[in-house]
């Protein structure tokens, strides 16, 4: 962490040096409160880490930050109205790995994730876990959800985000490395999704951990495995996807903040720098720890390289999955 940390306050000195004579000083920013775009509906995994971030900037700015939740198109709705907005550095875009997929499935998006927008953080990544209702789902472990869906195509379904998002990508993937068919359902948030889960209208859902945690806690959804190379810190007795028996099944979930481009350097540069030192504080590093979340690559050069690997990992997904949305 110390070590993110002299990056961040370094990169934040490199941006601040570049952006010499800008219109907008960060000294006097900000001056309202400035947004944060979240392309989900309130309740999701976005929500569970953006609202708590927003929560300690605020402290540290002065400003409450305001969360706009604008559901809608797998993200792509809420990306693209802050992709448009005033590069005043008042408006952010706090996304998901869904925005790195969305290139590979819609092919006439309304903006360019990595032209139209500056990164700041990844803020949090977490494993994706397979999640049921206790209820409607009577296998006890996946190797016996495998042999069900196997021995009855068709009858199980799996609730997601919407179509193009990481959950759907998560459920298409687990269907071809498992030999199984399970009816997509698609939602327009990961709230809506979980709250359908919960309340026994789906079976299942391959959900980030840091949405489902609550409810897993609460017993009101029963995880299965989790998808990681290791056990989930908060899940000790959950195996992986790997000790249930199913090879070739990693998935997380991340969440990353964005400026959008032309965003005045030297405020995106105090934001990198306040995100870094809000990350640090054992407030969200509590939260974090129990959501089983990871902080992410820490400066923008590091998050750009990232998005970028993400893009191409997934459209190798997408591409093998058939996935196109209109």
């Amino acid at each position: 962490m110390k070590r993110a940390l002299q990056s961040l306050t370094i990169a934040a000195v490199a941006l601040v040096g570049a952006a010499g004579s800008s219109p907008v000083s960060a000294q006097a920013w900000p001056e309202k409160p400035p947004t944060f775009v979240v392309p989900f509906p309130a309740g999701g995994g976005t929500d569970a880490f953006g609202r708590p971030l927003a929560a300690e900037l605020g402290k540290a700015l002065g400003k409450s930050i305001v969360i706009d939740n604008r559901g809608g198109a797998g993200g792509t709705l809420g990306a693209g109205i802050a992709a448009r907005a005033a590069k005043d550095g008042y408006t952010f875009f706090l996304g998901a790995v869904h925005h790195a997929i969305a290139p590979s499935v819609y092919p006439s998006l309304t903006y360019n994730l990595q032209k139209d927008f500056d990164p700041v953080a990844v803020i949090a990544v977490v494993p994706q876990v397979v999640v049921v209702n206790p209820q409607r789902v009577k296998q006890a472990t996946l190797q016996e959800l495998i042999a069900f869906a196997k021995d009855n195509p068709g009858k199980l379904n799996y609730a997601s985000a919407g179509n193009g998002t990481s959950h759907h990508l998560a459920g298409e993937l687990f269907k071809i490395v498992t030999g199984t068919k399970i009816d997509h359902i698609p939602y327009k948030g990961a709230g809506p999704a979980l709250q359908d889960l919960v309340g026994g209208q789906v079976d299942l859902m391959f959900d980030g951990l840091g949405s489902s945690a609550g409810h897993i806690k609460g017993g009101r959804i029963k995880p299965l495995a989790v998808a990681a190379k290791t056990r989930a810190p908060s899940l000790p007795n959950v195996p992986t996807v790997a000790e249930a028996g199913v090879a070739g099944y990693e998935v997380a979930t991340w969440y990353a903040l964005w400026a959008p481009a032309g965003t005045p350097k030297d405020i995106v540069a105090k934001m990198v720098t306040e995100v870094g030192k809000a990350l640090a504080t054992d407030q969200l590093k509590s939260i974090w720890a129990q959501q089983g979340a990871v902080i992410g690559a820490a400066t923008p050069d590091e998050m750009a390289k990232f998005v970028a690997s993400e893009i191409e990992r997934w459209s190798k997904v997408a591409k093998s999955a058939n996935i196109k949305i209109d």
